[in-house]
């Protein structure tokens, strides 16, 4: 027998074009942003609101990622504070069977080793962070994270619900409720860090 899938109907091929086109246009707004003079102020106060909030949360092990292109680096925003210095961090690596994601454990330096996609990751053993940060392209009022479409956050996070998930964006990433229907599949974060605030 030959097992074929059902072909999606046409509201989800619907919002799986307006989800391209959205985030199509956050990735050429995040590019400009960063090149322009207001990204460095930005940027240090996105750092300084994602330290408190870690600090708040006080995790036994921290996810973090890779940042691609320019995306923000929690990493480098959290290394410049002292207080992370003794912290264990994990790393996402991604497979592209299944398209499956576990965290490695990682030593905080330059990775030097790279996923299935040829994003930096760690060769550490598999852990589940208690608390993971994860980069948005776009997110919404209720907390609902878009990425790059590949899913891998959603299901890790849906397979680990114990884990609190906190998304950094930029503040003009927000995208509104009636643009960004959620579907089943998409995992609310926990917190949303933009250099605006705590949402």
């Amino acid at each position: 027998l030959t097992v074929t899938e059902a072909p999606e109907d046409a509201s989800v091929q619907s919002d799986r074009a307006a989800r391209r086109a959205t985030r199509q246009r956050l990735l050429a707004e995040r590019d400009a942003f960063a090149a322009s003079p207001a990204a460095a102020a930005a940027g240090e106060a996105l750092a300084q609101a994602l330290r408190a909030v870690i600090a708040d949360l006080e995790p036994e092990r921290l996810g973090l990622y890779c940042p691609l292109q320019s995306e923000f680096n929690a990493a480098r925003a959290l290394a410049a504070d002292p207080r992370f210095t003794d912290l264990s961090l994990a790393l996402p690596y991604a497979r592209r069977a299944g398209r499956v994601m576990e965290f490695r454990a990682w030593n905080g330096e330059a990775p030097s080793f790279a996923d299935e996609y040829g994003i930096g990751s760690s060769e550490g053993a598999v852990v589940v962070p208690d608390v993971v940060v994860a980069p948005c392209v776009g997110f919404t009022e209720a907390g609902h994270r878009l990425g790059y479409g590949g899913g891998y956050y959603d299901r890790w996070l849906a397979a680990h619900r114990q884990v609190t998930a906190v998304g950094v964006a930029w503040s003009f990433a927000e995208i509104g409720l009636e643009a960004f229907a959620a579907q089943p599949y998409d995992i609310a974060l926990s917190i949303i860090v933009t250099e605006r605030g705590v949402r």
